[in-house]
């Protein structure tokens, strides 16, 4: 039988994303005629540490952003090696392809070529056995024996700011977490309802309900502050309490700080409030220890229950701060600090620097390397919130890896756009299929709030994860 799940054929073509730009599309042909298809997002904002997004580069096409020098990459160079490999051995070719490309950075290749290829390579594997994406990583990969899945709590984003929109609001994103739900489609109908609520106060109000990037409306406000008591508005008038306690619905912030970091002040700065003169150049500016000491005025005043990138990509001694002065009540999430690369995540877990990590399979650019991050994640007492990216298509993985490892939270964009309510969808689908074997965890999920017994400062796992019994390289 493994003869038959050898790699036939594997073929790559340009897929168009959420934004109109190009991405890489790859599909996946097995010799029992299994097929696997996937299709890899896009970042705006983006952190330094990522691995490699290669674009074309040519003005007279997509604006440059085409992407066929990576398809060609795997139709010209990846495709001659994996024909004939096992494509249930995982871990060996994403290794196979990082030594082919043989940069940190996956720069030769491309992250979305050898992620596209490496997806839809898991993809294959799973529909030849006739299972489940999320049944096949957990068992087939992940070896883990539990038939009791935790269902992620959403992180809905309905307000955009930032790199995300054309409004004068600094922070990034502002979501919804239906922490009082009992099942993921409760969770969906909560965010869903708490959506059009906000709507409606928006239009009551005279102000834009376009979207941004990620579904969320792109209204002009002042600040955050106004964003969030409109917020806890809208949560009241859909009959929902805006807590962090049980059986309420919370607020999470992506303030993605290194997109506010001025390197030559040493200052954070609210360039988009200083543009729109609704605030003077003194107050536009923050150093570190004010910002801190404004998120943590933000989270005494509101419901938040959990801050990403609340600081710079590089300060890891200021998220060791910001952890100790709110990290008790706040889940304080890295993205840019980690991105999704074991390597920054353990220097993290090191320096006690968040309480959670952002998992973005096309940061680090292969399937192996990203359930690596998550299980370090995991096994170390964090939590992992495995996400989309701004410019996203209508591949669903995100939602079958969260199932798949237990992740317990999904940040997959807002109550709107196509390719955000897919993964919605397909969370509705496995709890579904899954029955009484699927649970919502809601507030235990984070585990900056329930803390394991005799648990301390975590300690960094000494064993590497495994995928197919191997260890990973």
């Amino acid at each position: 039988m493994f003869g038959k799940r050898k790699i036939k054929d594997v073929y790559a073509y340009e897929a168009i994303d959420s934004r109109g730009y190009p991405t890489v599309a790859c599909k996946v042909v097995l010799w029992n005629g299994a097929v696997g298809k996937a299709m890899v997002p896009s970042g705006a904002s983006t952190g330094i540490k990522e691995a490699l997004e290669l674009r074309d580069g040519d003005k007279r096409r997509f604006n440059g952003k085409g992407v066929l020098k990576a398809v060609d990459n795997i139709n010209r160079i990846i495709r001659p090696h994996l024909i004939g490999k096992n494509a249930t051995k995982q871990s060996y070719i994403d290794s196979f392809m990082m030594k082919i490309d043989g940069t940190e950075t996956k720069s030769v290749l491309g992250a979305n070529a050898i992620l596209a290829v490496s997806l839809a390579v898991c993809k294959a594997a799973a529909n030849s056995y006739k299972i489940p994406l999320y049944k096949y990583i957990r068992k087939n990969l992940c070896h883990i024996s539990s038939d009791a899945y935790k269902m992620p709590v959403p992180m809905l984003n309905v307000i955009n700011g930032g790199a995300h929109a054309d409004n004068t609001i600094d922070f990034q994103e502002f979501m919804f977490m239906p922490i009082g739900a009992k099942k993921i489609k409760q969770a969906v109908q909560i965010a869903s309802e708490c959506f059009q609520s906000l709507q409606t106060l928006l239009k009551a109000r005279g102000l834009n309900t376009n979207k941004g990037d990620e579904g969320g409306f792109a209204p002009n406000l002042k600040n955050a502050e106004e964003a969030l008591d409109i917020m806890v508005e809208a949560i009241k008038n859909a009959h929902y309490n805006p807590t962090t306690n049980e059986g309420g619905v919370a607020i999470a912030l992506d303030v993605a700080a290194s997109e506010l970091y001025d390197e030559k002040t040493k200052t954070y700065c609210f360039k988009k409030a200083l543009a729109a003169k609704i605030l003077n150049e003194t107050d536009a500016h923050k150093t570190t220890e004010q910002m801190i000491e404004y998120l943590n005025h933000l989270s005494k005043k509101y419901p938040i229950i959990s801050i990403e990138d609340g600081l710079d990509e590089n300060d890891w001694e200021g998220f060791n701060k910001l952890k100790q002065t709110i990290g008790t009540k706040v889940q304080i999430v890295g993205d840019d600090l980690f991105c999704t690369n074991p390597k920054y995540i353990k220097t993290g877990i090191e320096k006690n620097a968040a309480s959670a990590v952002l998992i973005k399979p096309n940061q680090i650019g292969t399937l192996s390397e990203t359930i690596q991050s998550i299980q370090l994640a995991l096994n170390n007492n964090w939590c992992a919130v495995i996400s989309h990216r701004s410019g996203e298509t209508e591949d669903t993985t995100i939602a079958d890896l969260a199932v798949a490892l237990d992740a317990g939270q999904i940040k997959t964009g807002s109550m709107s756009r196509s390719e955000r309510i897919a993964k919605y969808n397909r969370l509705i689908e496995i709890e579904d299929e899954l029955g009484i074997h699927a649970y919502y965890d809601g507030l235990k999920s984070f585990k900056h709030i329930v803390k394991p017994a005799n648990v301390n400062k975590p300690s960094i796992a000494t064993i590497k994860p495994t995928i197919n019994n191997e260890q990973i390289k």
